[in-house]
């Protein structure tokens, strides 16, 4: 095998390609065999977490194309486009998405598609397929599935391995059974059910290290701190409305302003009556940065086109002055955001 770069030893190359931003590794590809081998190896993401260049990336799936995922890099305000979501269920939506052991995943769900001549979904409402996407071979595997297919439900990541929990099932019914999923094993196992269901989605954000899971339209959190130990319950009265947690803390947007949320108490941070006409976005923090992506601006009395949005717009928490600035555009995707979740790699 022919060394990496004339006159170093490879375990140094290795180091000096792990500097290189992730975006660019596609062409470094291009130099030769040796180098595409380095750049699709385990080794080199090793040697990234080392010399401290791994990045953050923003994960995001829209309504348009079907099942496409983009990455978005905050430093260089760019946005990659991962190969097309291979699972025979057509537009995907509902489902879950975290990222833990250096690869995205892609959690149960069911079909968005709807047939034009009787109104049905398209047979599929709820699965238990698990979809991994690993950046160092750039491509989607099946994973091990979950015990029970749900869509709409919780999911979250719990000490480097995937909990969830709630949502509905197949028959559209409602359940409070929970999973574990282990990354390294391909496994999943049952833990202890929630106290309560609702007959409506639920959600999940980890604040603490502890899984909190909440249902539309209940006050009460259900919260994991243990597994062993199961749920507890708890009366936060929470706000509703999307939620982003940007260095520990919780936001939340609710009627056009966003708060910071403490357990029980809150505190109006910044207006987003800007956004009032957009519905379907996705809001996420990355950074000290709040993002709101995508979405849709319905129709309006005089004009009932929906036009779907690829626009992104980010605030910086902290600064002086919080104004909301737009960075670039998702340049595949756009319209109702189906997933988002942030990516180290």
């Amino acid at each position: 095998m022919s060394v990496l770069i004339e006159g170093l030893p490879d375990a140094v190359a290795l180091r000096c390609l792990a500097r290189v931003p992730f975006y660019l590794h596609p062409k470094l590809e291009l130099v030769s065999r040796s180098w595409q081998a380095a750049i699709r190896s385990g080794e080199l993401f090793k040697a990234r977490q080392e010399v401290k260049s791994s990045e953050e990336f923003l994960c995001i799936c829209a309504f348009d194309p079907d099942n496409l995922w983009q990455l978005y890099d905050p430093m260089r305000d760019l946005w990659i486009t991962l190969p097309v979501l291979p699972s025979n269920i057509r537009h995907l939506a509902h489902f879950g998405v975290v990222s833990t052991a250096g690869k995205l995943f892609v959690l149960g769900g069911g079909s968005d598609a709807v047939d034009p001549l009787t109104g049905d979904q398209d047979g599929s409402f709820a699965t238990d397929e698990v979809w991994s996407y690993d950046p160092v071979t750039r491509e989607w595997s099946l994973c091990a599935s979950m015990i029970v297919p749900r869509a709409m439900f919780a999911c979250c990541v719990f000490d480097g391995k995937i909990v969830v929990a709630g949502g509905f099932t197949n028959c559209r019914k409602s359940i409070c059974k929970a999973e574990i999923y282990d990354p390294e094993k391909n496994v999943w196992d049952p833990i202890p059910d929630l106290h309560h269901t609702h007959n409506s989605a639920c959600s999940g954000v980890v604040i603490g290290g502890k899984v909190h899971v909440l249902h539309k339209g209940l006050s009460t959190v259900q919260v994991l701190e243990n597994v062993k130990q199961g749920w507890t319950v708890h009366e936060y009265g929470w706000l509703q409305g999307p939620m982003a947690v940007v260095r520990g803390k919780l936001y939340v947007l609710s009627h056009w302003l966003i708060y910071r949320q403490e357990r029980e108490t809150r505190k109006m941070v910044v207006s987003a009556s800007e956004f009032r006409r957009r519905i379907g976005f996705a809001m996420i923090g990355l950074g000290d940065d709040i993002y709101i992506v995508g979405g849709v601006i319905g129709p309006e009395r005089w004009n009932w086109d929906i036009k779907l949005l690829s626009d992104v717009d980010a605030l910086t928490l902290g600064n002086e002055r919080q104004v909301w600035r737009q960075v670039a555009p998702m340049t595949r995707c756009r319209g109702t955001v189906l997933g988002c979740t942030l990516m180290r790699i």
